[in-house]
């Protein structure tokens, strides 16, 4: 593949490298450090000039500060000359700030701010000419922006999962965690030809769930809680146990993004889960350690073949319903 450059940023090195591999390239040679006052210095140490550069940065970790790296990896490879600078963010950063939620009063309501447009507007004035994201939390984000966005989907490597490590998946049922959910989990049913439901919830307030209602039933069934993403696990181990009381007998749990702050591991530990499987778009490896529960999908073969057909002009729907081989 002439004329690219791969670059990684500080995120998920891990994940860079298998893409890489996958493309049969080299990472580019790049230097991110910090001055003692902690603003960020990235020093690009090879020609772009006329490349098509994509840069991988997941938003995970220290995210802010991995945000701004982003953002001067972009600009250094744009004033550098570079054709086109691609954008590669498997978990888009503030991703869940994406409308003006109430909560409480009409004057909190106003005041509150599209935090993800914001992130939009940062990524297309640091140069960015094109976005790759996987599992948007909100698919009108790709609205957000002026420039050319591919929202990939990890459905097609979580079908092949379920029918590779579930012997029972036949007798399954998709269940989605609260009804913003319901469209995913109506999709991979549909491929799968089971049935589905799903759990309303109603908060008292941010990342603590109050009642929970299951709509369908899952009894005598494998139930398989399918999310875009987990962040504390409240909602997803909640959900575990509604189950398991309405007579599922095993009960997974499939995530896009794991980010497993707070007390989620031991959450997930003291759980009725079979398996918590996420997929690679934020590193695993450490919470795996601690949670013997957690298994993931690798992505990067959908996230390569993403930046093989975009350099080659090519449309990349196709990853939509199918996994590369």
């Amino acid at each position: 593949m002439p004329n690219i450059v791969l670059f990684s940023g500080s995120s998920h090195h891990d994940l860079s490298q298998r893409v890489a591999d996958r493309l049969g390239l080299e990472l580019g040679k790049g230097v991110t450090k910090k001055f003692s006052n902690q603003e960020t210095s990235v020093e690009i140490g090879e020609s772009v000039r006329g490349e098509d550069v994509y840069i991988i940065q997941s938003g995970c970790g220290e995210i802010n500060d991995n945000l701004m790296e982003l953002l001067i990896m972009i600009n250094a490879c744009k004033i550098a000359s570079s054709s086109r600078v691609t954008a590669v963010i498997p978990c888009f950063p503030y991703a869940r700030q994406d409308k003006k939620d109430k909560k409480g009063s009409v004057e909190r309501w106003s005041r509150a701010p599209i935090s993800a447009k914001l992130v939009a507007n940062m990524l297309s004035v640091a140069g960015a000419d094109h976005i790759i994201t996987m599992d948007l939390h909100a698919s009108q984000i790709q609205g957000f922006f002026d420039i050319p966005v591919d929202n990939l989907y990890a459905e097609p490597a979580v079908l092949q999962w379920i029918k590779e490590n579930i012997p029972e998946w036949r007798n399954c049922i998709i269940v989605s965690p609260d009804a913003g959910g319901a469209k995913r989990v109506t999709s991979i049913a549909d491929r799968l030809n089971v049935e589905f439901a799903l759990i309303h919830k109603e908060r008292k307030k941010a990342n603590e769930v109050d009642r929970m209602v299951l709509v369908g039933d899952v009894k005598d069934r494998v139930a398989i809680l399918v999310d875009d993403m987990a962040d504390t696990c409240g909602t997803i181990c909640h959900a575990a146990d509604k189950l398991m009381s309405a007579g599922a007998t095993k009960v997974y749990a499939i995530l896009t993004h794991g980010i497993f702050s707070g007390p989620a591991l031991s959450r997930i530990n003291n759980a009725s889960f079979e398996a918590v499987v996420v997929t690679n778009t934020i590193p695993q490896e450490e919470k795996m350690k601690h949670c013997p529960k957690i298994q993931f999908i690798d992505i990067s073969m959908i996230l390569a073949e993403a930046i093989r057909r975009t350099h080659n002009g090519e449309s990349v729907s196709y990853l939509f319903s199918h996994v590369p081989l």
